[in-house]
Formats: C-alpha cells, structure tokens, sequence
C-alpha cells in the first residue's frame, strides 16, 4: 500500500461483491432475490395492516414508521447487489462512484441511526403505557408521535452526514477495490491508508450518539417497567403487559447486537471478507425478521393482518364467478 504522502482523491470504487466467487453468482442472486421480495412483502403489508386501522394507537404508528425505514434500508442495499450478480464479466468489481459511493453510506447510517432512536422512542411508549396508564392518552398524543418520528429522522440524518463527511475526507491510497457490496463505514476505513486512532473518533462518536445513548434510554425504560411488573399482583395482568414488550425487545437486540458487534471495535479488528458475511445477515435476514416478529408476537399488528387477509380473501371469492 503507498503512504499516506502518495494518496489521492479517489474518483470511485470497486465493489468486489462476491466476484470472487463466479460459480456461487446465481445461487446467491436467487437467494438474495427471495429474502428481498420476502423483506418486502412482508414490511408493505405491515404498512397496509396499520393503515387499515381507522384509529391507530401509538405503538402502531411506531411501527409503520418502522416498517418504512425497513423497507428504505433494504433498497439502499440489496437491489445493487442484485444487479452486481446478474451482470457478468464485472472482473475485479463493480465500479461505483465516489459521490455515489458516499451517498450510499449516507442514507445506509441515517436509516439505522434513525432505528436506533425509533426503536428508544418505542420503549418509552411502553414505559408510559405500563408504568403510567392512566396518564398515557394525555402524554402520547399524536403530535407527540409525529414530532419524535420526526426527531428520529433528522438526528440520524444528522449524524450520517457528519459521519460521512468525516470518512470521506480520509485519505484514500493504492488499491480502490472494497471488498464488500457496498460502501459499508469498515470497508471504507479499511481501505483508508492513514492507521492512526484519530481516524476512528467519527465512527466512535457516531457509535456513541447512536449506539450507547438511545440504549441507556431503552434500558432505563425496561428498568422501570420491570420494577412496575414486579408490583403487580395479578399473574395475568403481568403476562399481558410483559407480552407488549416481548417483540420490541427482540427487535432492539437483533438491532443493536448486529450493530454493536459490527462497528464498536477497533480497526485492527476489521477483516472484510468476515465483515463482508456479516453484513449480508443484517443486511437481508434482520429486515426479514421483524415482520415475522411483529405478526406474531404483537396482538394488534396481528389482527390487522388477519383483517386486510381477510379482506382479500373475500374480494377474490366475489370476484369468482
């Protein structure tokens, strides 16, 4: 690798992908293609289930903002990839520009960033809901929800950008091929031919704002609903409440583990091509999950789901003759 003395402003990127691997091409398209139409489905019809809900309690609006952030963060990702193992004769990689590169990493960490807060927002919902019952409808208002939906889009788009700005201003030297297939922050730090610890404090102080500070407020908040549940007197009372956080909760550490594991670490730790697996679970398996979750851990979401299935299933037996 030449010194940092010899960098240069790349003009783009090649994403390696899986090239390496030409016999695995179509069985890996074919995958990828079905968990992303899966991911989709099954995130499109959350949105549907929610919107066919003529009045929408506030975990439901939580989650239809979820469900949209899902599907935004998928189509970054994965129609590329898809393309990338459709075209043959890519050689080395698929070339990607630097701006195109970079708005990539950029709506990438402003749709997580912007799940890591929604997702604390949610705990907060269920902490006013179990702890504060009788104070829930006049806390959570719907202007309450649109404003910190709002607050969660634009913290993680403010961090993204200064995140963004931060490792692209990082000098870039010798090979531009990112082993990845895509423009992920440890591909990019990886090629980064400075090896100084100076370089990892944006990615460091990104991890702190959206990583260690919505935790903190998800912990403090489950803190309290467990001292609340502790209190109660009647088993079933417990059960129902503890089963409105049982799939939040397993979305928070699907989310934050894969987070955490991926990004709180130091870059020596970096190995791209195990990055590279990594990042095609959270990337198209995590999405996948969290309407299975929702449908069969969230009571509501469920019976929405039953009543648009329904819906279709009786519009289809009209329509027969």
């Amino acid at each position: 690798m030449d010194s940092p003395g010899n960098a240069t402003m790349p003009c783009g990127f090649l994403l390696q992908g899986f090239s390496e691997f030409p016999h695995l091409k179509p069985v890996l398209f074919l995958l990828l293609l079905a968990v992303h139409l899966a991911t989709l489905g099954g995130n499109l019809l959350i949105l549907v289930a929610v919107a066919s809900v003529p009045s929408r309690p506030p975990m439901l609006f939580f989650l239809c903002q979820l469900s949209a952030i899902q599907l935004c963060y998928t189509l970054v990702v994965v129609p590329r990839s898809l393309a990338d193992l459709a075209t043959p004769g890519l050689g080395r990689g698929s070339p990607i520009s630097f701006l195109g590169c970079a708005l990539q990493m950029q709506l990438f960490v402003a749709l997580g960033g912007a799940e890591c807060f929604l997702l604390a927002t949610m705990a907060y919902d269920r902490y006013v809901a179990i702890c504060h019952p009788l104070r829930y409808t006049a806390v959570v208002t719907p202007g309450l929800c649109a404003r910190l939906a709002l607050a969660c889009c634009l913290g993680g788009l403010a961090v993204s950008v200064g995140l963004t700005a931060a490792v692209f201003h990082l000098p870039f030297c010798g090979s531009r091929l990112l082993v990845h297939f895509f423009c992920d922050i440890t591909a990019l730090l990886d090629l980064a031919c400075t090896r100084s610890y100076a370089d990892e404090l944006p990615l460091l102080g990104a991890c702190l704002v959206l990583l260690l500070l919505p935790s903190l407020l998800i912990l403090s908040s489950y803190g309290a609903i467990a001292t609340a549940l502790h209190r109660l007197r009647s088993p079933g009372g417990r059960r129902k409440a503890a089963s409105t956080c049982a799939s939040h909760l397993a979305v928070t550490f699907l989310h934050y583990g894969c987070a955490t594991f991926m990004y709180v670490r130091p870059k020596s730790s970096y190995s791209p091509r195990r990055d590279r697996t990594l990042a095609l679970v959270y990337t198209n398996v995590t999405p996948l999950l969290y309407p299975l979750i929702y449908s069969l851990r969230n009571r509501e979401i469920a019976a929405a789901l039953r009543r648009v299935l329904g819906r279709g299933r009786r519009g289809q037996g009209l329509s027969e003759p």
